[in-house]
């Protein structure tokens, strides 16, 4: 398993926000070039860049951040937010972005991201799906800032994806997300063992070394981090260590 260190870009800051919520945004000191050519030279090969301001602001935002950002890098990136049409994922391809993460499309309108699979590449999509859980315990898409819920359930959006050429998913569970409370290990070894052919990345809750530990038995290939890495729960060299 491999570690992406994270960054949520906010009006050319980096920030962290808890559970979604724009008004509760913690703004890092350090700028995010320099909080990503950190994390090159320690050896991380990917970086995760979210453009919050596109997320928030739609077509009125200015994402001159994220691509001036994407064209100063040296590893491989994935970026999402705010991601609308297929014009928004050329752009950002051709901008530097190896992979792009689309999110509310993903949750909300199957047939239409679909479609986009089949455009770009399964190599150059990453299934985006934020989740809550109902009653039953049945894991649900959220999407538009995790205000609305998706038609299908994960496991119905999952099927249909993985038989239309479906590869990477991100699947982040809202209520872990941003507040260091652990991952939701069940989930991920679920997703695993239901959908062998998905290159499952991790996302929320990572606050310690042994939750690296803990999803990497869950058969995820990726574990994204940002929060614990910005505020020194753990280094990304002391991370990578436990995932050699």
């Amino acid at each position: 398993m491999q570690i992406i260190p994270a960054i949520d870009l906010l009006d050319g800051q980096c920030v962290r926000l808890r559970y979604g919520d724009f008004n509760q945004c913690t703004v890092y000191p350090d700028s995010p070039l320099k909080l990503a050519i950190d994390y090159a030279n320690a050896g991380a090969e990917w970086l995760h860049i979210v453009d919050l301001e596109a997320s928030r602001d739609g077509d009125a935002a200015d994402s001159t951040a994220l691509f001036k950002l994407m064209k100063s890098l040296t590893q491989k990136v994935q970026t999402g937010g705010g991601v609308r049409d297929s014009e928004d994922i050329q752009k950002r391809l051709d901008g530097g972005a190896n992979r792009v993460i689309v999110g509310t499309v993903c949750a909300t309108q199957p047939q239409r991201f679909i479609r986009w699979l089949e455009k770009f590449g399964s190599e150059s999509l990453v299934a985006g799906l934020d989740i809550s859980f109902d009653d039953n315990g049945t894991p649900w898409p959220r999407s538009h800032g995790w205000t609305e819920g998706s038609e299908q359930n994960l496991w119905e959006l999952l099927d249909l994806y993985s038989e239309n050429g479906l590869k990477h998913l991100l699947c982040t569970d809202i209520g872990r997300d941003g507040a260091m409370q652990g991952p939701n290990t069940a989930l991920y070894s679920q997703i695993a063992n239901r959908y062998p052919g998905l290159v499952v990345q991790a996302s929320g809750g990572v606050s310690a070394l042994r939750d690296l530990s803990d999803l990497k038995q869950t058969g995820a290939a990726y574990a994204i981090t940002g929060k614990a890495l910005l505020e020194g729960a753990f280094s990304l060299n002391e991370a990578l260590d436990v995932l050699a």
